[in-house]
């Protein structure tokens, strides 16, 4: 009896280890569709249609700038090392173009310079009246007494010095033996170093007041020269009135008149004048102070009309054009400005705005696009140039 059930035992024992192993695995099927929401056959697997956000704005950094970009006024080349005598405008005063912001301190030596100017004008215009109507004998002979004078003054001073010559060459001999003497005289130990050197130095001392003698009374018979032979020129010239005479007159004339016009040149530099209008936006040179160079006197802005210069990425600058709306913000404004794309740029640039987050590129390659705010926005903002900006190109 025993040896007959046992085997019927075995058999339902698989049995139960098949059903539960086959309620295991549609459990867990189950569970896995639940849980991960997938099919449980792959014939019933569907394929879902991926969505792509499309881009619609083109963001970058970018600054504000009056129209026509900041000017900044400086002296002229010239006048570089002048200083402001005067400042007649202050931060935030609108100016007309051509009106005087700054009086330099050369202002007074070229004014005096133009004036003298103006006085060579009237001497070579009155000379070329006098050209033309010929020369007179009271001139003739007067000219003639100012050669005969000269030659007696020419004579006087060459003989003075010639006498001038002959007693510092009489002293340089006496000098020269004395000298001797002396060198003589310390050799044998009779006299002291200290003396021997006075009489040395006496002698080159007269040697040395020789020789500017000698150059003295060559250059006065060089300057007598030519002082003669300016007089006899003056007198060829007004013995006889020739046309290329009043031609060099007129000539001389001439010369005088654009030496005026370069003198009035000059002066007006001295005016530091507003190019176009616009509005002082800052002041770097006081009354008194040194123009810098590399500041200049004030920068200047035509603010009525203000523009954002953004910085598009290279990457993104396909996506920008002319015309495209734009919204613009900054952490030191109330609300947003609107405005459109004015320009866009041909030349790559480094990056200029940083950004303040460190994870960004500092050192972008991008293009500069220039937006023209609309008169509301160019009104809130017109006191905040480079003001950094965060632009939003609408595409």
């Amino acid at each position: 009896m025993l040896g007959s059930t046992k085997p019927k035992e075995s058999k339902q024992i698989n049995k139960l280890a098949i059903l539960a192993t086959t309620t295991t695995f549609t459990c867990a099927g189950l569970i896995t569709y639940a849980f991960w929401g997938l099919p449980l056959f792959p014939s019933e697997v569907k394929q879902e249609e991926i969505s792509i956000p499309q881009i619609k704005t083109v963001t970058a950094l970018g600054r504000l700038e009056p129209q026509g970009e900041l000017i900044q006024l400086s002296a002229p080349t010239s006048a570089q090392g002048s200083r402001v005598e005067q400042l007649l405008v202050k931060e935030g005063d609108s100016v007309k173009a051509g009106q005087v912001i700054a009086i330099l301190d050369t202002r007074d030596t070229l004014a005096a310079a133009l004036e003298e100017a103006k006085g060579q004008v009237r001497v070579a215009q009155a000379n070329l009246a006098k050209v033309k109507a010929g020369a007179q004998i009271g001139e003739i002979e007067a000219q003639r007494a100012a050669i005969a004078r000269i030659k007696a003054e020419r004579d006087n001073n060459i003989k003075a010095q010639a006498a001038t010559v002959a007693r510092l060459e009489a002293q340089l001999s006496n000098a020269k033996i004395e000298d001797r003497r002396h060198q003589m005289l310390y050799q044998q130990g009779a006299i002291s170093s200290s003396l021997r050197d006075s009489k040395r130095l006496e002698f080159e001392t007269a040697q040395r007041q020789l020789q500017e003698a000698k150059a003295n009374e060559d250059r006065i018979r060089l300057a007598e020269q030519q002082q003669l032979r300016e007089a006899k020129a003056t007198l060829d010239r007004i013995s006889e009135v020739r046309p290329v005479d009043v031609e060099i007159a007129r000539a001389e004339v001439n010369a005088a008149l654009a030496a005026v016009k370069r003198a009035q040149a000059e002066l007006d530099r001295a005016y530091v004048k507003a190019p176009k209008d616009s509005e002082v936006l800052k002041i770097y040179t006081r009354p008194g102070e040194l123009v810098s160079s590399s500041e200049g006197i004030a920068d200047l802005g035509e603010t009525s009309q203000m523009y954002a210069v953004a910085e598009v990425y290279e990457s993104d600058i396909n996506k920008v054009r002319l015309g495209q709306q734009v919204r613009i913000t900054s952490n030191s404004l109330t609300g947003e400005l609107q405005g459109s794309v004015e320009r866009i740029g041909t030349v790559v640039l480094r990056q200029n705005v940083v950004n303040t987050d460190p994870s960004e590129n500092i050192d972008a390659r991008v293009i500069e696009v220039k937006v023209r705010l609309d008169k509301e926005s160019s009104q809130k903002v017109a006191r905040l140039t480079n003001l950094q900006v965060k632009v939003r190109i609408q595409l």
